[in-house]
């Protein structure tokens, strides 16, 4: 065997083992909540040094973009930057209680562990989210349960506001399923832990005008898990 064929049969012997390296990843994503919504989701496949959340550390501006408003732009900019394979909005919309989605992400040797994001409503700055979960390179199917967060960027104080949504505009911008209560007075007007953090859930109260919250305390409450996501690898 001469040396040009024995440096061919290197290089595709190179590239093979690049290519099967790459897995397509199947990511089916269940609201198990009772009346709470998912903002557009983010799904993404990327470097395990990389994440778009982490509980214990202050929000970045494009976290706090999605948690208090649903805008995930900024977050998709981030993961185009380090190269990641994202889906985005896969439910093209809301997903609603009980509802499902399907995202397709492809891992790989780069891009090897798995987060998931989208705001909560109707939340402050709540979130459910997965921080760059370690891919499993074996074939098969995998379950993981997610817990709702809070960006810690803003007080819960429970207020449907019309227009809000936009960091530093106090409120929640909407109750997607059911209208929300009037004239609440402000469960709170300070947010003591501003970092990222379990999300103490949504207290409500059962007055349709007055009380302090604009949430009814038997729709808008949850406890975790509020997601179950059913990962394939292909």
């Amino acid at each position: 065997m001469n040396k040009a064929t024995s440096a061919l049969i290197a290089g595709l012997t190179l590239m093979a083992g690049g290519t099967a390296m790459a897995a397509d990843v199947e990511v089916k994503i269940t609201n198990l909540t009772q009346g709470i919504y998912f903002t557009p989701l983010l799904v993404a496949a990327h470097s395990s040094d990389a994440h778009l959340y982490q509980i214990g550390s202050k929000a970045s501006e494009p976290l706090q973009a999605m948690a208090e408003g649903g805008d995930i732009s900024g977050l998709v900019d981030v993961l185009s930057g380090i190269n990641a394979s994202a889906a985005a909005n896969p439910a093209e919309g809301l997903l609603a209680p009980t509802a499902s989605t399907m995202a397709m992400v492809e891992s790989s040797e780069t891009n090897s562990t798995l987060s998931i994001v989208a705001m909560m409503l109707p939340t402050n700055d709540g979130f459910v989210g997965l921080d760059a979960w370690p891919i499993p390179t074996e074939a098969g199917t995998y379950h993981i349960y997610l817990n709702a967060y809070d960006a810690g960027t803003e007080a819960n104080n429970e207020l449907v506001v019309d227009g809000s949504g936009a960091p530093g505009s106090l409120g929640i911008p909407a109750s997607p399923g059911m209208t929300p209560g009037t004239q609440g007075s402000g469960v709170t007007n300070e947010e003591t832990n501003m970092m990222v953090h379990i999300h103490r859930g949504n207290l409500g109260d059962d007055e349709a005008t007055g009380g302090k919250s604009d949430l009814h305390n038997t729709v808008h409450r949850w406890l975790n898990p509020v997601a179950k996501v059913t990962v394939t690898v292909k």
